[in-house]
């Protein structure tokens, strides 16, 4: 039993009940990231007090151990949590330092300028139709070089251009939907998730999943497979939702 209360059956354990929940399969680590976030946020576990074991955490969340890993290490990278080895070690919580002058302030003023779940739904609708009416109307033999050449460019980018050209290539699937009014509200709306998006780190571990995710959907896209294309962009918009809900709501 630890010394926070933290153990299996404890009252603090009642307290994380609500928020910690099994993910979705498709985002396991955004979303396991998310749900841990909000423990941390909403103060549910201590500054000083111990996270449950990794086995309990991987089997709330229905994540393997692998993945648990990856968010604590995320955690430990952001300053949130420090991992103690030995016979009373585990992952405990730091307590935040203060916010340099602006920085936190700069990001609450982001947070409250807009509404971000309405921006996160809207551009969920938006993705998500645009690879459908591209999947369902077909590309070109030039609109599907395009495409793929916007997809590459992403690959093995460097981490300072990696959201412009993620960027472009959500731009050039909505500009392929054969919509200027659907590009123009996509191009408004990218820009207002770039915003919230600078406001928190960019992690490999997400990057290199959204990677697979543009992958398979310029596939089912150029296959000819709108409700694949839906249903992976959905997936995808999903993902970064939950970043951001974690970091920033």
């Amino acid at each position: 039993m630890s010394e926070s209360g933290s153990g299996p059956g404890s009252a603090a354990d009642d307290r994380l009940a609500p928020v910690l929940r099994p993910v979705r399969a498709g985002n396991g680590f955004e979303e396991a990231l998310e749900q841990i976030l909000q423990v941390l946020r909403l103060g549910l576990v201590p500054d000083g007090g111990r996270l449950p074991a990794e086995r309990e955490l991987a089997d709330r969340l229905r994540i393997s151990r692998v993945t648990l890993r990856e968010v604590l290490k995320v955690l430990q990278d952001q300053g949130l949590v420090e991992s103690r080895r030995g016979r009373y070690g585990g992952t405990f919580v730091r307590a935040r330092p203060e916010p340099a002058v602006g920085g936190e302030d700069e990001l609450r003023r982001r947070v409250e300028a807009v509404d971000v779940e309405d921006t996160l739904r809207f551009r969920e609708v938006l993705e998500v139709g645009a690879a459908g009416l591209c999947a369902a109307h077909g590309l070109g033999d030039g609109q599907a070089r395009r495409l793929r050449a916007a997809l590459d460019a992403t690959r093995d980018a460097p981490l300072a251009d990696y959201r412009r050209l993620d960027t472009m290539l959500h731009l050039t699937l909505a500009e392929l939907a054969g919509s200027p009014s659907l590009a123009a509200q996509y191009a408004a709306v990218r820009a207002t998730v770039n915003d919230l998006l600078d406001c928190i780190p960019l992690l490999v571990k997400n990057l290199e999943h959204s990677q697979a995710q543009h992958g398979a959907m310029v596939e089912a896209v150029l296959d000819g497979d709108a409700d694949g294309a839906r249903e992976v962009t959905r997936e995808h918009c999903e993902g970064t939702a939950a970043l951001l809900r974690g970091f920033l709501i």
